[in-house]
């Protein structure tokens, strides 16, 4: 695979691309998309062909015998990440943000609370909203630089109608890959406060030499927990809106399976024939090219934005999603913006939509070729040139 590949995503209906001017001010035709989370690669080879034996073959019916399917996400999980994944427990979702609005929508009630572990990924609140439910923020910490938890500050906090908590692991965006104690921290503030745990986990196979795992091997939680999982970020096949929600509890799982037959929810074709090809010993040699592309476009980022004063880029345990603190510059976020699109000429996302502890932040999508890399950094220090 040839990750310095400069593949053109301009007029394909790509929202990365053909949506920067509109919501950034920003052309594509000089400018850089760092905004939205997929990256600028092509899958494997493998999910490339089979995509080729679907359209020689040219029928597009129903999908049926998914055993191959199932068969692929058990092999991934469990040699990937040690987890033997419960067969039946396996739904297939619209993608993980439909996966958590199911989440909401199975396990919680209209006026019914949702925690958040603060700056998180900002769909998590757009669908918690629009179920009309309400958004509980959990600040994180920062210390020295990488986010904690404080359970203590989370229990006086949290009030009585709070009945869900969705955690970000990996943590997007500040690309933290949580530590076994740290996650039977979050598991034991569930059980205390008697909360449905929702872990999205579509980040876990993109970290740098840091192990992740699953919350499902955390011991004492599986009465509460909805594990959610997903490709599409790993092989950039986000268009498929393929996703796992995956429940070991069979009285959990009864229920999210009722109100999956009763929406009429069903996967497409290509979607499964796609994560089945990723999912195999192919897919998982391309994963650790990736990785360690993704490593050298991090390193060269990182150095370059964080030699401009006063500008911090967030050490990265995971994702390809840089998240840079410019609160040392002493300037609003509004100038900061101003100079990072009309200067810089990137698009990147805004801090702020991320919850509470995002005010200062903008988040920097890194999965692109390295030329663009190396590109954008040299337009910001352009940009701040005048703090140097």
């Amino acid at each position: 695979m040839n990750f310095d590949e400069h593949i053109d995503r301009r007029n394909t209906h790509s929202s990365k691309w053909d949506m920067m001017e509109l919501l950034y001010g920003v052309s594509p035709d000089d400018g850089i998309s760092m905004w939205v989370a997929d990256t600028d690669f092509r899958p494997p080879q493998i999910v490339q062909d089979k995509l080729t034996e679907m359209t020689e073959h040219g029928i597009y019916g129903y999908y049926g015998g998914d055993g191959p399917y199932l068969d692929a996400i058990q092999w991934w999980m469990k040699n990937r990440h040690g987890w033997d994944v419960p067969r039946a427990g396996i739904f297939t979702t619209h993608g993980l943000v439909h996966g958590t609005a199911m989440c909401v929508d199975t396990f919680t009630a209209p006026g019914d609370g949702v925690a958040l572990f603060t700056p998180v990924y900002h769909a998590f609140a757009k669908v918690i909203h629009a179920n009309d439910r309400e958004v509980i923020e959990l600040p994180l910490g920062l210390n020295d630089g990488r986010y904690e938890m404080d359970f203590d500050a989370y229990d006086a906090a949290l009030p009585a109608h709070a009945r869900m908590v969705v955690l970000c692991s990996p943590h997007n965006p500040g690309g933290r890959v949580w530590s076994r104690a740290e996650l039977e921290q979050v598991a034991a503030f569930a059980k205390r406060h008697d909360l449905i745990l929702v872990s999205d986990e579509i980040h876990h196979d993109l970290t740098f030499g840091v192990k992740h795992t699953p919350m499902a091997l955390i011991e004492g939680i599986a009465n509460r927990l909805i594990m959610m999982t997903a490709s599409t970020k790993t092989f950039n096949i986000a268009g498929c809106h393929s996703g796992n929600v995956i429940i070991d509890d069979p009285d959990l799982r009864a229920r999210f399976s009722k109100r999956m037959q009763g929406l009429g929810l069903s996967p497409n074709s290509f979607g499964l024939h796609m994560v089945t090809a990723a999912y195999s010993p192919q897919g998982a040699e391309w994963v650790d090219e990736l990785m360690r592309y993704l490593d050298g476009n991090r390193q060269i980022f990182d150095a370059g934005i964080n030699a401009i004063p006063g500008v911090k880029s967030m050490n990265l345990d995971s994702t390809y999603l840089a998240w840079v603190d410019f609160s040392g510059t002493g300037m609003t976020l509004d100038e900061v913006i101003a100079r990072v699109q009309k200067q810089a000429k990137i698009a990147a996302n805004y801090g702020p939509t991320f919850g509470t502890g995002g005010e200062t932040f903008l988040r920097f999508n890194i999965g692109t070729a390295r030329a663009n890399v190396e590109r954008a950094v040299a337009n910001m220090q352009a940009a701040f040139a005048d703090l140097q």
